[in-house]
């Protein structure tokens, strides 16, 4: 019996992370006690609140946990606390804990896992494959890595037989899951405070790919090194699976796609970006082995309104373009700006980035510094230092980055003064970008531009 069977309460230490919150989103919806600790009251935890979850803000030991039993209760933790008072009780009256990734592990081993991997477009392609199976009507879980647009969560219960999961590579996360059919996007060097090196993600991939059963489906981006069998998916360019004839009208692109055996024309797909396009490719090649119709499948591709925080767009009738983006990679930025550039190439654009993680600051400096520079001005904001400690990464700050940018108008500001200076500035297009807290500009933003 799966371990997950014999426990009724489950507390979630981090519960308003993103792959936290879509577990206990899970358990909850399967009628289970759910309860847990955040050190933040964000508008996700409010929302898992609004759902039925207990949720504290404080590290305390109260009635709350001392009334529950070790026998009944697992305790799933997110590796990005490292320290934490509520933890080591638990762990001092010997409940079990486990991590998160093994956790959405052992769910996986009770289902057809779908798991996409890859250090960008994970994201976009399992919320993309997740919308698919919902309008095929599959009997499917999901678990996400951002807010779907379309149905406004992390989460989703449809079925039970298939698990449409994100497989993180952070931590090796993803090793812990038992992929039925997967996808590789890409294998870019990322996570170099766990992996070291490009080598040893690759090497990460690599094991990844290997879980994946010989008589299933596992996909890769064509031209990434996997070594093992497995079917190829591109745009532009022949494949096992692919897409090409571009074409933008508007804010809409149109697209021919190709399987070993036919091509189907004029898929209509708003999400912006080549990369995108391909995110989309590999979704339908995952869609098409699953049996979905073609007719099925171009109705979800035209209908399908992306991810909260990417490529999120808000056009106002005063003519300013406000675009909202989680990318916190060089590579991320780089396609977000080769989008807007190539949708609004005469458009003035002021860039608010939000540098997550010293060591990511300090690995990629060099990458950032070059797309930001792409931008007409810029704002950027102090590093968000998520689980780490600047004492440790002496040096490495916004300004040290800033004077590797080559523009003219930059400058350095700490979150809390950032939406006064955004006032000041003169702009056709705002794009705010990072992962930390940078989401806390959204909605002061879009009600003043709104009013502008």
């Amino acid at each position: 019996m799966n371990i997950l069977q014999t426990y009724q309460t489950f507390y979630f230490v981090g519960i308003g992370g993103i792959g936290m919150s879509a577990l206990a989103r899970y358990f909850n919806a399967s009628g289970k006690k759910v309860l847990g600790y955040d050190k933040t009251n964000t508008k996700l935890t409010r929302n898992l609140m609004n759902e039925g979850i207990d949720i504290v803000f404080e590290d305390l030991i109260d009635e709350r946990i001392t009334s529950l039993q070790k026998e009944d209760t697992l305790v799933i933790y997110t590796p990005a606390i490292k320290t934490l008072g509520i933890l080591d009780h638990f762990n001092q009256h010997r409940f079990e804990v486990l991590k998160r990734a093994k956790v959405l592990g052992l769910i996986t081993e009770n289902t057809d896992c779908i798991a996409i991997a890859g250090t960008h477009g994970k994201t976009t392609t399992s919320t993309l494959v997740a919308h698919l199976c919902k309008e095929a009507d599959l009997p499917f879980s999901c678990f996400l890595g951002g807010i779907s647009e379309n149905f406004k969560s992390n989460f989703l219960y449809n079925g039970s037989t298939y698990s449409v999961v994100e497989a993180d590579e952070y931590d090796r996360s993803f090793l812990n899951l038992s992929p039925d059919w997967a996808v590789v996007t890409s294998t870019d060097a990322d996570h170099l405070d766990i992996y070291g090196d490009k080598n040893h993600i690759e090497e990460g991939f690599r094991q990844f790919a290997a879980l994946v059963p010989e008589d299933k489906q596992l996909f890769i981006r064509k031209g990434l090194e996997i070594g093992r069998g497995h079917q190829t998916y591109a745009v532009n360019e022949p494949a096992d699976y692919y897409s090409d004839n571009l074409r933008m009208d508007h804010d809409k692109i149109y697209f021919d796609f190709h399987t070993p055996a036919e091509t189907v024309k004029d898929f209509v797909w708003e999400i912006p970006g080549i990369h995108n396009v391909e995110n989309a490719t590999a979704a339908l090649a995952i869609l098409h082995n699953l049996g979905a119709d073609f007719d099925t499948l171009k109705k979800a591709i035209s209908n399908f309104k992306g991810i909260k925080r990417r490529y999120t767009k808000h056009i106002y009738q005063n003519g300013k373009i406000y675009i909202d983006d989680y990318a916190h990679h060089p590579t991320e930025i780089n396609a977000v700006m080769s989008s807007i550039k190539t949708f609004y190439p005469d458009k003035k654009l002021l860039v608010v980035f939000q540098p997550h993680l010293f060591s990511r600051t300090k690995d990629f400096a060099d990458g950032f510094a070059e797309s930001l520079s792409k931008a007409d001005e810029l704002i950027l904001l102090e590093i968000y230092p998520a689980r780490e400690l600047q004492e440790n990464f002496e040096g490495v700050t916004s300004q040290w980055l800033l004077e590797k940018v080559t523009l003219d108008k930059k400058e350095v500001s700490a979150l809390s003064g950032a939406f006064e200076k955004i006032k000041e500035k003169d702009f056709d297009i705002l794009l705010t970008v990072g992962a930390g807290n940078i989401d806390t500009l959204y909605d002061p933003i879009c009600e003043w531009i709104e009013k502008v």
